[in-house]
Parts: C-alpha cells; sequence; structure tokens
C-alpha cells in the first residue's frame, strides 16, 4: 500500500528550514501528541492487465481464492489482539472479514478472471469499479460512506496478489506521528505501539471507520488535512492535536512547551469523566435529562452499557439490510431486535425503521421493481417512510419483527424522513393492520407501543403541532434537519463549509418542535451529530429537549456539563442563542459560556 518511512538528506535540510504554520483538518480522535513526523508515499506500481489462456482460468482463480484467504487470516489475527475488549475495533474488523467473502467482490473478480480471461488484479480492480457505480446511486449517506470500506478490502487483496503482504512499516526507531493519504483500518490497528503517538491524514472523516478504529485505540488523529503529504517531510516536528484538528509543523519550542501542558490537563480531565459514567443523566437543581446512544450495528452494544447509557435513541436498522445480498426474512429481523431489546430492558431502545434510498435495494427486491431507477437527487427522491409506502411488503415484515419483539421490553418505532400528514396516517393504518393479524395469530407484542416520527424536514416542524397530536414522540434528526433547511449537501466539498448546525434557523427550528411537542404532552429526543457535541450540548439542553442521543463514548462529556448545570441557567442561555444574528455570532456565545461555567480542560489555562 505504501512505501517510504526513510529520512533522506533532502528532508532533514527542508526540516531545518521549515518555518512555523499551522494547518487544520477534521478531529479523527482525541488527543495531543508531539513528535517527529514519517510520511508515508502511495506505492508507484500500477495495476498491468494481461490475457490469460485458456487453460490458465482456473490457476488464476485459484491464486485470486489463496489471496482472499490469506487476507482473511491476517484480519483475524489482527482481530484477535482485541478480543474481549470493549472496542468499536471488533466490529470494523468483523465487517471486513466479512466483506472479504462479499458476492459483490468474490464472485464479481471470479467471473470477470472467466469471461474475459483476464489476470484476477485487473478483474479486482474492474469489480471494484462496478460496484463503486453502485454505491455512487445511493441516497443514503451512512450507506454510500461505506464504499470506502469496500475499497480498504480491495487493497488488502492487491497487497496479497502481489505477494507484497503486509506493508505498513513497523519497528520505528523512535515515537513518531505516521502521515500518509489515507489508511485502511487494518494499517490503524498495526499502528497500536508505543513507537506511534498518532497519525494524519489527507482523506478522511469523524465518521471514517479509520478515524473510528483511531478512537477505540486511543491514538491521537486528524484527518482531511488537505495536500499534508506533500507540506510534510519525514523528520518534521510536528504537533497533532486531535481536539481541534490542528496541526502545526515546525512549531516553537513555546508551542511544544504550551501544547505538552494541554496534554497534561486533558489526561487530569479524562481521570474526572470516569466518575460521571454511571451517575444520574440530571441537573443540579434536579431537571433529568435521558443520555441515550445511537448504534448502528448490534456489536456496538458493549459501548453502549459500559459508557452508561439510558438505552438506545436511535438503532438505524440498515444493518439488518445491508450485511447480505438477500433481504431478510421476518426472523432475522427479530432475532436483532429481541436480542436489543432483552439487553437493556427495562430501559427503551428506540428502533428506526428502514432508512434507504430504492435505488440500493434495485436489486434485492422481488421482481426487481427498481432495477432501472436512478434518481437525479436521491435526498429528495424514493427514500425512508417513502420507500417503505412503496414496497409494504418489505415493510410489514419489519413492522412484524419489531412489533413480536415488543413483547421482551420497551421497544420504541421510529419513523424517518415523515413530511406529510397523510404518510403518518397511511402508515398507522398499517400497523394496526399489522396488530390484528398478529392478535390472530396468537402471537404476543406490546399493544402500546410507542411510535415515533423523526422530525427532519422543513414541512415537519412547520406542522409539528397537527403531527404532535398523531404520534408518542418526536426525534429530531439534525444531520438531515440541518441538510435541507439551508439547502447544503454536507457531501458537496463547494459547499460543506456552509453546513451549520448552530444558525439561528436550525436553533429555531428545533425550539419550535420541542415547544409543538411539549404542548400535546409528548416527549421529544435529538438524535443527530449536534447531540453529542459537547460545544453544542447547552444550548440543546436549555430548549428544553427530553433526550440526547449520540455516540456511546460522548455520554460521560454531556452527562458532566449537564450535572454542573441548573436548568434555569440552560434556559437563559438558550433564549439569548435564540437572539443570535448568525451560526459565528452563536458559537462564539457559547465557547465564552463553556469557558466561563463548564470549564472544559484547555479553558483552564
Amino acid at each position: 500500500m505504501v512505501q517510504g518511512g526513510q529520512e533522506t538528506e533532502q528532508d532533514k535540510r527542508l526540516a531545518e528550514d521549515r518555518e512555523p504554520e499551522t494547518l487544520y483538518g477534521i478531529s479523527g480522535s482525541p488527543g495531543i501528541v508531539v513528535g517527529r513526523a514519517v510520511v508515508l508515499r502511495p506505492r508507484s506500481d500500477d495495476l498491468v492487465r494481461y490475457q490469460l489462456k485458456e487453460n490458465a482460468i482456473q490457476e488464476e482463480q485459484g491464486r485470486f481464492q489463496r489471496a482472499v484467504d490469506r487476507a482473511e487470516q491476517e484480519l483475524q489475527k489482527l482481530r484477535n489482539k482485541f478480543k474481549g475488549d470493549l472496542s468499536d475495533t471488533l466490529t470494523i474488523m468483523d465487517s471486513h472479514i466479512r466483506m472479504l467473502r462479499d458476492p459483490m467482490i468474490l464472485k464479481q473478480t471470479s467471473h470477470l478472471i472467466e469471461q474475459k480471461q483476464i489476470n484476477a488484479e485487473w478483474a479486482l480492480s474492474q469489480a471494484l469499479f462496478l460496484v463503486k457505480r453502485k454505491f455512487d446511486h445511493i441516497g443514503d449517506d451512512y450507506i454510500r460512506d461505506r464504499f470506502t470500506d469496500v475499497e480498504y478490502v480491495v487493497k488488502l487483496l492487491l497487497e496479497q496478489l502481489s505477494d507484497h503482504g503486509q506493508q505498513f512499516p513497523t519497528g520505528f526507531a523512535e515515537p513518531v506521528i505516521v502521515v500518509s493519504e489515507d489508511f485502511t483500518p487494518a494499517d490503524t490497528v498495526r499502528m497500536q505501539s508505543e513507537k506511534v503517538l498518532g497519525f494524519l491524514t489527507e482523506k478522511g472523516g469523524v465518521t471514517s471507520h479509520t478515524a473510528i478504529v483511531a478512537r477505540s485505540l486511543g491514538l491521537a488523529a486528524v484527518v482531511g488535512v488537505e495536500n499534508i503529504t506533500q507540506l510534510c517531510r519525514t523528520g518534521d516536528t510536528i504537533i497533532l492535536d486531535g481536539y481541534d484538528g490542528r496541526v502545526c509543523l515546525a512549531p516553537t519550542m513555546d508551542q511544544q512547551k504550551l501544547y505538552q501542558e494541554y496534554n497534561r490537563q486533558h489526561r487530569a480531565f479524562s481521570d474526572e469523566l470516569r466518575w460521571y459514567i454511571h451517575l444520574a443523566s440530571e441537573t443540579l437543581d434536579g431537571l433529568q435529562v435521558r443520555l441515550s446512544a445511537n448504534i448502528e450495528i448490534p456489536d456496538e452494544m458493549e459501548g453502549v452499557i459500559y459508557y452508561g447509557a439510558d438505552g438506545i435513541g436511535l438503532f438505524r436498522s440498515e444493518f439488518g439490510y445491508f450485511q447480505q445480498h438477500f433481504l431478510p426474512n421476518e426472523e432475522d429481523l427479530l432475532n436483532i431486535y429481541r436480542d436489543l431489546v432483552i439487553a437493556l430492558d427495562p430501559q427503551p431502545v428506540t428502533i428506526r425503521t428502514l432508512d434507504a434510498g430504492g435505488d440500493k435495494l434495485a436489486n434485492q427486491l422481488p421482481g426487481n421493481r427498481f432495477k432501472n431507477l436512478h434518481e437525479r437527487n436521491p435526498a429528495l427522491g424514493l427514500r425512508s417512510i417513502r420507500l417503505s409506502l412503496c414496497e409494504q411488503s418489505l415493510f410489514i415484515t419489519q413492522l412484524r419483527a419489531l412489533l413480536r419483539a415488543s413483547a421482551f421490553g420497551r421497544l420504541r418505532i421510529l419513523l424517518p424522513l415523515v413530511s406529510l400528514l397523510s404518510e403518518l396516517k397511511q402508515v398507522q393504518e398499517i400497523i394496526g393492520q399489522v396488530m390484528v393479524d398478529l392478535v390472530s395469530e396468537g402471537i404476543p407484542f406490546d399493544p402500546d407501543i410507542e411510535i415515533g416520527i423523526m422530525v427532519e424536514v422543513p414541512s415537519a416542524v412547520t406542522m409539528a403541532d397537527v403531527l404532535a397530536a398523531e404520534v408518542d414522540f418526536f426525534s429530531i434528526g439534525t444531520n438531515d434537519l440541518i441538510q435541507y433547511s439551508l439547502a447544503i449537501d454536507r457531501g458537496n466539498e463547494y459547499v460543506a463549509k456552509m453546513y451549520d448546525p448552530l444558525h439561528p434557523a436550525v436553533l429555531r427550528m428545533i425550539s419550535r418542535t420541542v415547544e409543538a411537542g411539549h404542548a400535546q404532552g409528548i416527549e421529544v429526543a435529538l438524535c443527530g451529530e449536534m447531540a453529542g457535541d459537547v460545544s453544542m450540548a447547552p444550548v440543546l439542553l436549555g430548549l428544553g429537549l427530553d433526550e440526547l442521543s449520540m455516540r456511546p463514548s460522548a455520554i460521560p462529556h454531556v452527562k458532566r456539563l449537564l450535572r454542573h448545570s441548573t436548568s434555569r441557567r440552560l434556559n437563559r442561555l438558550a433564549k439569548q442563542a435564540l437572539s443570535c444574528k448568525d451560526g459565528q455570532e452563536t458559537r462564539e456565545f457559547l465557547e465564552k459560556y463553556i469557558a466561563d461555567n463548564y470549564g472544559t480542560w484547555r479553558k483552564r489555562l
């Protein structure tokens, strides 16, 4: 995958001549480290295509299969290093091991070797291209972003096919900060060493699996720093600030001392946070707010329990549909949902119904109903609850599984992207009929199961008073709400910087939704990325939300803030924030509030 890492005489001269420079990226994993850089360059060898004789096809397919076996053995060996650990690493490694056997790659590559009589490397690259075309048409951001994991697995296979084996360098002579265009999660696992302080990449985001693994291993990381492999040289001294996404090249001694003090204070702060994990989620004056977890796969349950979550506020049920290449049946889904509910009983488990676009299911639905579906704007097309209502047999299968699982604990059903009252009425009719069917079949379920909707489009906010009268709870999905409200595609590099969670329009929509829900006596939760951001949590709590749902590891941070606040102070803060004119003013206002009242570790200096 990569080569380099040796410091040349030219690198040394360049390092000596550098002026201090500060670059900014994305905080991939918290931590501050100071050390020498080792820059890993992309491999220069290109893929070569060559034709096979007919009698060599079977042997080439065998060579590919042996590469798959070796890659699986390597991943399994890396995975076993973390057996029993409370980390997301296990989940990601398992998904990559499963992906090695995925027909998208395995069968497609073998088929291309035979059909076109080409070598395995070229066939594998063509299989990846075909997979990418499918992923490019997926409307759901989360599913589409997982193509990166397919690329990781293909890179690992190409290494095995080229007999290069493990390409990530090890055995550094001194503690280093590793810099590259990107790393696979397997590379990140290999970096778990006292000689690797952290890593820095050009690609990636906070939700990329490489960043998730880094957080799990406790490695400081900054990702998404443009052209860092060209700007940084092996041998450079750098400061990597995984909290602010900041990188200091050739820092002065004063800068190094300052960041060393930052690091000392944060370690003390982290020790303090552990005391909050199993304390009650309440303010100094007794206001209780449920702090729940967002999870995507059942294997994340260990983290939910470890970090003291008050239940699951959002389970993304797409896992049950996209881990295999056929649609799950009712029993498959029931097993997943029942295990979640039993594990957390009596705490609530909120499961969102299928939130994906029709294009993703085109080759899985009976009759290939959406085989030729290529929407020009999938974000505004056939997705989420619209797809469920369009393909009702699929929806009914999931509803039956959800209702049956409700007999084992407190399960709540969450409906995504509801934009019209008529949609909700149609869903209610379907749920009612499913309940009638289950009663007639003598199958137990909770007849009082709570049904809620995600408020994530402006029409749902505007009609929140009407919708609130029809459901048991709201859950505000800020990721989409911000995108639709500000007309910003957060995946578009040209406008992504305008995506602003603290824009007054967004905060006012949240406030209006909370007021409408409470007027009808229902709870209002928030499950977007905002919920787990301590810099934004005070205003969200002040707006009167009953529940914040976030990644499990963020819960102690928000809980500490909650337990150091009073409800009256938070309410005053929210009122002031609502009067701000733009996101920057709101941000500056909140930063000052946190520095004065919450005392984050860095603001203590």
